[in-house]
Formats: structure tokens, sequence, C-alpha cells
């Protein structure tokens, strides 16, 4: 009796291209499942993207070649909204404002900052009340309420006002003043150094405190110590502050607009016209919503240039550290 084996290499060939097995559908089928929960959980920021920023921006862009007014159909003028605003003095007057704002508030910001995260950065008692009470400004500084009562303290005979008068100086109240209410709106943002406080107080702690025993050993001063050994371990975070904190500034707009006062938007003589205020001036008061729009693609154009300037500079001044390869 013969018996007639099969061949164990054709028992073992893999099928031919194309063709399903159990064994490899189940993988695909298990991708296939995560990758749709994973964009089931991403849809609402999807959504929120598309409808909410992705889609106002392409709409925007259109809009800033047009003549619009909010109630009619949109125009097409080509570049005559870019035309009319370089030629505008206001919008001069804006950009200059905003310049001065942001070359003046944001190092004076991260200054206070950092200054109040060195002193909060060593252990003593009642540390936690303190980074919270110096916190607290940044969740309440950018609100309509506080830019009202930061108004009424500014003002002829408030106590800033008193205060200065105690000093021999008789300068009135700031926010009435052309030349003193910019610097106002400068107070009160730096009033606001909570946010980049803590990041600095983060970035203190990362830095070993060998360095600084060392440094002492070699008779290093406290000055010293801080611009050789502070300033170089912190300067990613630094970086970062100046990064974030200069946006911020470009898009300052609430506390600007309140602090002109009632039937004065923007300051006296347009001393607090920042940018945005204009933008909204334009947009909203005056419908010319695609003037408004071709303001903001400059704007949007202004913020990438500083943003490129600033990670262009970061190799001369912020160090990291070396990781090993």
């Amino acid at each position: 009796m013969t018996h007639t084996l099969a061949d164990p290499k054709a028992r073992s060939a893999p099928p031919p291209p194309g063709a399903a097995t159990a064994d490899g559908d189940a993988p695909r089928k298990h991708r296939r499942r995560e990758n749709l929960a994973g964009y089931l959980f991403m849809s609402p920021w999807l959504a929120g993207f598309l409808l909410l920023t992705a889609g106002p921006m392409v709409a925007s862009l259109y809009y800033a070649f047009t003549d619009y007014n909010l109630f009619d159909a949109p125009q097409w003028i080509g570049l005559a909204n870019f035309q009319d605003m370089f030629a505008d003095p206001r919008w001069q007057k804006s950009v200059a404002v905003t310049a001065e704002y942001v070359v003046i508030g944001t190092p004076l910001k991260l200054a206070a900052a950092l200054g109040v995260a060195l002193l909060l950065a060593r252990s003593r008692r009642g540390q936690a009340f303190y980074r919270a009470a110096f916190y607290a400004p940044s969740l309440i500084g950018a609100s309509v309420s506080i830019a009202i009562v930061w108004r009424a303290l500014f003002t002829d005979d408030a106590i800033v006002d008193r205060t200065q008068q105690l000093f021999g100086l008789n300068v009135g109240g700031w926010v009435g003043d052309p030349d003193w209410t910019l610097y106002a709106l400068v107070a009160l943002t730096v009033w606001q150094f909570g946010a980049p406080m803590v990041i600095f107080l983060a970035g203190l702690k990362q830095v070993p405190r060998e360095l600084y025993e060392a440094a002492e050993v070699d008779g290093a001063g406290p000055l010293r110590r801080f611009w050789s050994i502070t300033l170089p371990m912190i300067s990613p975070v630094l970086f970062f502050n100046v990064l974030l904190e200069t946006i911020h500034s470009f898009q300052v707009f609430g506390s600007a607009y309140i602090l002109g006062g009632q039937g004065n938007p923007c300051g006296p003589a347009d001393a607090t016209l920042v940018y945005t205020c204009y933008l909204y001036q334009q947009g909203f008061e005056n419908s010319r919503m695609g003037f408004a729009s071709a303001m903001a693609w400059m704007l949007l154009i202004a913020v990438g240039l500083v943003t490129a300037v600033l990670f262009r500079s970061q190799k001369r001044w912020v160090h990291y550290e070396e990781t090993a390869r």
C-alpha cells in the first residue's frame, strides 16, 4: 500500500498576493478600529479648527481684497485696501503706538516676572501664598472690570495722582494726558507678570545648586552668579517667555480700548490707539470689514516676521544643554 505525502514546502508556501488570510486581516482591522477611534476623539477639535479658525482665516483673506461692509455682498477691489492702509495716518499712528507698547511693556513685564521669581525661588514660610498672590493678576488682569478700576486709579486726583503729589510730582491723571496714557497701559500689563513668573520659577528650579556652590567657592558675587550661571541656564525659558509675551503684546485690545474712557476709546489724541483697537474701529464701528481684514493679515505677517527674527537670534544667546549621543 502506497501513501502519497504532500510536499512540506508546498504546505508552507505563502499565499499569492492579494489573497486574504485570517492572520493578516486581524491586525489591519485592529489598526482601522484604532484609527477610527482616534479620529472620533479628534473630531470636536477638528470641527472647531475648521469652523472657528481655518474657515474664518480663509474668508478674511478673501475679504482683504474686497470692499465689504458686513451688509452688502463683497466686491473685489484687489490691493486697494492695502494701498489705503499704508497711506492712512491713523494706521501709521497705530503701528507706532503698538511698537512703543511692545518695546517698553514686554521687557518691563519680563524683568518684573524674573525679579519676583528670583525672590520666590528659595523656600520660605508662606511661599505658596505669595506665589498665588503674585499669579492672581494674570487671571483677572485682562478683564473689563480691572481695566475700569485701573482707569479710575490713574485719573485726576485719584490715588496715583495723590501719591505723585507727595513726592512733588504734579503730573496729574495719566489717562487724561496723551503723553502718559500709554504708560498707564504699560503699568497694567507689567502688573500681570504672574504667568511668566511661574515659568521662570520652573526654570530656576532646574538650575543645579552645585554650580552656585562652586561659584561661591571661587569668590563670585551675587551679580556675577546671576550673569554667568542663572541667565545662561534659564535662557531657553527666557526665550520662551520673550516669544509668548511679544506675541501677546501685539494682540492687546480690551484694556487699551477701555482706558480711553466713554466717548474717547483708544485714549485721548489716540494715545492708546494700538493696532487691534484701530482694526476694531474700522471693522465694527466704520463697517469696513475688508479694510479690517487687510489689517489683520498685515498684523499676522508682522508677528510672523518678529517671531522669525527671535528664532534666528536665539542661536547667539540661548544655551541648550548638550545631550549625550
